[in-house]
C-alpha cells in the first residue's frame, strides 16, 4: 500500500518525462515543488483545473516535471503569460514559478505592475539570493558583501525585500516561508491559491553550491539550519525591536487584504462596454 507522499507523487509527476531533473542534490526546489503538490491535493483540484507557468532558471524547470497545464516560458515572463491565461480563463488555478532574478531583475516590471493590478493567480518566487542554473550570477536579492560570479570582490549593491516589494506595489496577500520550515510552505500555498487577487508567496531557500560555497556558509543541510537559526514568526517579530530583528527572517503571512480584483474588473468593463453597443 503506496504512503500518502507516494501516492501524491505518483499522480502529479511526470514519470517519464524530464527525468532525472536537473536539480543539484540538497536543492530546495524541491521541497517548494512538494509543497505545491501537497497544497493542490488538499484543495482537490483536478490537474485540468490548474496551470503553472515559469520563466528561466532553476525555479523555471518545475512545471515541466508536473503533470498540469504547464508553460515553460521566456525569461522574466511568467507573469505575463500567467496574465493572458488568466484573462482567457478566469475559473483556471493559475500559479506562477519563479525565482529572484527571474521574479525581479528582468521580470521586475511585470512583477510589480502585477501586484499593483491585483491580478487573481498565484506567485510561487523561490528566493536563494543568487542566478543558480546561469553561472552564480548576483541577483537582486544577493546581500550587502555577498561574493558572487560578478561580485568577486564582494557585492557593492543593498538587496531588497521580495515580500516588502508585493506588499508596497498592491499584492492582496503576501507571505513568507524558508525551505526549513516545509509545512509552513504547504499552508501558504494553499492559502494563497484560495485568495481573491494577486497573492505572493516568496520562499526563502538555499544554493548551496553557487552561492554558499562561495560565501562559506556550509552544505545543504548548514544552510537549512541557518535558516531555522533566523526566522521569526511574524507574530513573535511584533514584540521584538528593530535592533532585535536585524539579520532575521520574519515569516508567515505578512499581509492578506481585499481589494478590487483586476480580472473581475475586466469583466465589469466588458460588460458596460457590450451594453453601450461597442464591440470588444
Amino acid at each position: 500500500m503506496p504512503t500518502p507522499a507516494q501516492a501524491i507523487r505518483h499522480e502529479y509527476l511526470r514519470h517519464n518525462k524530464k527525468f532525472p531533473h536537473v536539480w543539484c542534490p540538497g536543492c530546495g526546489n524541491g521541497i517548494v515543488m512538494g509543497a505545491l503538490l501537497r497544497a493542490i491535493h488538499h484543495l482537490e483540484l483536478s490537474k485540468d483545473e490548474v496551470v503553472l507557468t515559469s520563466g528561466i532558471g532553476c525555479s523555471g524547470r518545475m512545471p515541466t516535471y508536473l503533470d498540469f497545464n504547464t508553460l515553460h516560458t521566456t525569461h522574466g515572463r511568467a507573469l505575463t503569460f500567467a496574465t493572458g491565461v488568466k484573462l482567457a480563463n478566469p475559473a483556471l488555478n493559475v500559479v506562477a514559478i519563479m525565482g529572484d532574478g527571474d521574479a525581479t531583475a528582468i521580470g521586475g516590471n511585470h512583477f510589480i505592475h502585477a501586484a499593483r493590478r491585483n491580478l487573481n493567480l498565484t506567485a510561487i518566487i523561490i528566493n536563494n539570493s543568487i542566478y543558480g542554473m546561469t553561472g552564480g550570477q548576483y541577483s537582486p536579492t544577493t546581500p550587502f558583501g555577498a561574493i558572487s560570479t560578478t561580485s568577486v570582490y564582494g557585492h557593492i549593491e543593498h538587496a531588497f525585500s521580495i515580500a516588502e516589494l508585493a506588499v508596497t506595489a498592491g499584492a492582496s496577500f503576501v507571505a513568507r516561508s524558508t525551505v526549513y520550515h516545509a509545512d509552513l510552505i504547504d499552508r501558504l500555498i494553499e492559502q494563497a491559491m484560495q485568495k481573491r487577487g494577486f497573492a505572493v508567496v516568496e520562499v526563502i531557500s538555499n544554493c548551496h553550491v553557487q552561492y554558499g560555497r562561495r560565501n562559506k556558509l556550509g552544505g545543504a543541510v548548514d544552510m537549512l539550519k541557518q535558516f531555522k537559526e533566523q526566522a521569526v514568526t511574524v507574530s513573535r517579530a511584533e514584540k521584538l525591536s528593530p535592533e532585535e530583528l536585524e539579520g532575521k527572517t520574519t515569516i508567515g503571512v505578512l499581509v492578506d487584504r481585499e481589494l478590487p480584483v483586476s480580472t473581475e474588473e475586466y469583466k465589469k468593463v466588458r460588460r458596460r462596454a457590450h451594453e453601450s453597443g461597442d464591440k470588444v
